[in-house]
């Protein structure tokens, strides 16, 4: 059983043996499909009676810990079904959620403009609150100008599928976030993974686009699952030798890395050398959606071409003076944020580490604690859940095979105490379930 749970999802839709979709084939009416009901199976049914199946099987087994609803925050501490809890799934890596400044902005903007807008940015939506927001975006990236769209999944997903075209050639790390894979997927030009991290792969890669191919190297700057840096001066150095274009998701490192958090390029101490430059703005800026940072001539092209944001309605009023002021603060505080961000991150990491757990490859505030199979990242979260810490396990097929792991994230907003405390509960549930002694 915890084996079909760890699959949740992972079969491929059905498929005929020559190749032909069978969802069509002898499909009962819809009326019958929506409701659930009559005595024929479909595709459809039967994907969705699996996951029918095993999320009840999941509930059944208390090995269920998603979508719980968090009814009050207290710092880094949540209250959720009547427990209070100790968030390690967290992105708000700075801890701003209930920063005082961004809060009053978002509070001031709904009063003055209301909840919502008149449509999409390119027709009637756009309020000089959005304008503002994009000019502080690419102020804080150091670039000319800045598009944001509806969430950071639209934006990779929009931006690489508009960006590459027939006969373009797009080069993607294989531990990329899922929106950058479907984004070239989307696209119409050529889709070439190369190893991860691996600049001698990436190179290799880069070889076999024909003379004169657009070019497009994508990654993670931070990869979610591992909490590794991407190797930005060799990928730069690569991607100048053979007239490729880089583009990097800093979802993870914008807050994250370099001393005041403006990301991988001051980490590196390498400004401007990303051709488009993608973020979130609903990890260490608590808001929602996602943005591309680049030349003027670039933003104009997406503003006018990219169908995920003109086809998308605009920020809600709150939201774009939140992501401003999120900004603001960041430029203000950032930099005392960012030192005990990464003081509490040496603490957790050590102090896991000398108990004798696997961190993987970690160089952030995001921790790997593998544990290997699907059953031991099961009952490790449980005991975590149980004993007050907030923590979800992630398992094939998102990462890979006998590599499970619990991910902790570790933020700002942690105490001293905080960080002994999640330390003695996942150290005393790693021996309870025997992954260290």
């Amino acid at each position: 059983m915890v084996d079909q749970l760890a699959r949740l999802g992972a079969e491929p839709i059905g498929v005929h043996p020559e190749g032909v979709s069978t969802a069509a084939i002898d499909a009962p009416p819809l009326e019958s499909f929506l409701n659930g009901g009559g005595e024929q199976v479909d595709a459809f049914s039967q994907k969705i009676d699996a996951w029918w199946e095993r999320t009840k099987e999941a509930k059944a087994s208390e090995h269920y810990y998603y979508f719980q609803a968090v009814d009050s925050l207290e710092g880094p501490w949540v209250h959720t079904e009547g427990k209070r809890k100790l968030m390690f799934a967290t992105y708000s890596y700075l801890g701003l959620i209930n920063h005082p400044r961004i809060v009053a902005a978002a509070k001031e903007a709904a009063d003055k403009y209301g909840t919502g807008t008149h449509g999409v940015r390119i027709l009637g939506g756009t309020l000089d609150l959005h304008a503002k927001m994009e000019r502080t975006i690419a102020d804080f990236a150091r670039r000319e100008e800045a598009i944001v769209y509806s969430s950071g999944y639209v934006t990779n997903l929009a931006t690489v599928s508009t960006v590459v075209g027939r006969g373009d050639w797009v080069f993607s790390d294989r531990w990329n976030h899922a929106s950058i894979v479907d984004g070239c997927l989307l696209a119409r030009g050529k889709f070439v993974r190369f190893r991860h991290n691996d600049m001698d792969d990436l190179e290799r890669q880069l070889r076999r686009a024909p003379e004169g191919a657009g070019k497009l190297v994508i990654a993670d700057a931070v990869f979610s699952m591992d909490g590794d840096i991407f190797d930005l001066p060799a990928a730069h150095e690569i991607c100048r030798r053979h007239n490729a274009r880089l583009m990097l998701d800093e979802a993870h490192s914008i807050g994250v890395l370099g001393k005041t958090g403006h990301g991988i390029e001051e980490h590196f101490d390498m400004f401007g050398s990303i051709d488009l430059k993608m973020g979130t703005l609903s990890k260490a800026i608590p808001g929602i959606g996602g943005y591309v940072a680049g030349s003027e001539k670039l933003i104009t092209y997406l503003r006018h071409t990219a169908r995920g944001f003109v086809f998308s309605a605009a920020l809600p009023p709150s939201v774009a003076a939140a992501i401003t002021e999120g900004f603001h603060v960041l430029e203000d505080e950032g930099k005392e944020r960012n030192r005990i961000l990464h003081r509490n991150a040496q603490h957790f990491t050590s102090g896991l580490q000398a108990a004798g757990f696997d961190t993987g490859q970690t160089e952030s505030p995001i921790v790997p604690i593998m544990v290997g199979t699907e059953e031991r990242a099961f009952a490790m979260t449980k005991f975590c859940q149980d004993n007050g810490i907030f923590v979800l396990p992630v398992l094939p097929p998102a990462v890979k095979e006998g590599t499970a792991r619990l991910r902790a994230n570790v933020t700002a907003a942690h105490t001293e105490e905080d960080i002994e405390f999640a330390l003695s509960v996942f150290i005393e549930a790693g021996r309870h379930i025997g992954v260290i002694d």
